[in-house]
This record gives C-alpha cells, sequence and structure tokens, in this order.
C-alpha cells in the first residue's frame, strides 16, 4: 500500500511539473509563431521600413498565474449584431457566453463572441474571439487593447491564457486594418502584464 501511494504521489508530482512545463512550451511557441508571422511580407500588418526592421515583439514575462479556468456560462439564443471597429465599419457577430474567473485574488467577468463570418471556415468552426482591455493600456500595451483566440470547449470550464494575448492589425497599421473595437463590458480594472507588449524597441 505504501509502494502504491508513493507511486501515485510521485506520478501526481512529476504529472504536474510536466503539466507546467507543457504550458510554458506552449506560450513560447505561441510567441515564435507570433514573431515569424510579423516578419513574413505575405501575412504580415507591418509595411516598409516598419517591417524591414522588426525582430521580433516585447512580451511580458511568462506568468502563468494569468494562465485562469473560467466557468463559461452559454449565452442561450444570442441574435447576431455589428461590432464597431476601429475604421468605423462594422462586423457580424453573436455572443457566446460570459466567462466567470479569479485573477489576482479578485472575481473577474469577461464576454466572449463568435465571429459569424469566420466560423463558416474550414477549421475555424469552433473558433471563439475575447477582445478586451486593462489597466496597462495606453502604457504598457495598445491603447485600445488585445485580443485573445479560445476554441469552444466539451464543458463548463476554459481556460484563459493571457500569455497568449496580442494585439490588433490595427495597432501597427490603421491605414490597411479594420480591427473590431473592445466592448465597454470586458473592461478589466486590474492590469494584465502578460502576453504582447507595445513599446518602441519593436522596430530595432
Amino acid at each position: 500500500m505504501k509502494k502504491i501511494t508513493l507511486l501515485i504521489i510521485l506520478i501526481s508530482f512529476f504529472g504536474f511539473g510536466q503539466s507546467k512545463k507543457k504550458q510554458i512550451s506552449e506560450i513560447h511557441q505561441f510567441q515564435k509563431e507570433l514573431n515569424e508571422e510579423y516578419r513574413n511580407p505575405e501575412k504580415s500588418p507591418l509595411r516598409g521600413e516598419h517591417l524591414k526592421n522588426f525582430k521580433q515583439h516585447p512580451f511580458f514575462p511568462i506568468d502563468l498565474k494569468h494562465r485562469v479556468t473560467a466557468e463559461i456560462i452559454r449565452t442561450e439564443n444570442s441574435e447576431p449584431f455589428e461590432m464597431p471597429t476601429s475604421s468605423g465599419k462594422t462586423k457580424r457577430y453573436r455572443e457566446f457566453g460570459k466567462l466567470h474567473f479569479v485573477l489576482n485574488g479578485k472575481k473577474q467577468t469577461l464576454t466572449i463572441y463568435q465571429n459569424l463570418t469566420l466560423i463558416k471556415q474550414k477549421g475555424y468552426e469552433d473558433y471563439l474571439f475575447l477582445p478586451f482591455r486593462d489597466a496597462t493600456n495606453g502604457n504598457e500595451t495598445y491603447g485600445g487593447g488585445r485580443y485573445l483566440d479560445v476554441r469552444i470547449p466539451e464543458g463548463k470550464k476554459i481556460v484563459i491564457d493571457f500569455n497568449r494575448s496580442y494585439h490588433p492589425y490595427c495597432a501597427y497599421n490603421a491605414y490597411d486594418y479594420s480591427c473590431p473595437v473592445v466592448p465597454d463590458e470586458n473592461r478589466l480594472e486590474v492590469p494584465i502584464r502578460a502576453g504582447v507588449k507595445y513599446e518602441d524597441i519593436y522596430f530595432h
């Protein structure tokens, strides 16, 4: 019995360690792919000298405290609506649900959406869009807020990893891109020091 108990403890310990390591590895992969996207002339929102001089994004240090598990309460029979964008145009979305979670010891709520055009494309059928603003906007991050990409979970829990948050394209190129404006209800009063930062060293 003692040997079995010890084995379970060891498995649990090392399993947790591997899980944490995997989480960090996935964040590093996200950072790598984002940098590669911005260096690629066919995909990057950057133009001219900005594209030529781009090296990599500045990121906040990875902090798994900003990786939280939220309870998702789906919004039944939500009606499609037009979400305003930075250009004054609109894009068609639907509210998918409310996310309830605890961050820095405080209860938080964010609304998550579906892009009704994007979900018709292959590979994006379960795509969810999570725009948010926080207390770092306009100083350490883009004033208009940041985005997160999430997939529909099987159950009532969903992982939100703010370490994988990024800026909209219009943060770097407002001329060519029209980006959804973060709804007022998705303003967090706490600072989210995770994910992409916004500094002059983008172009060094």
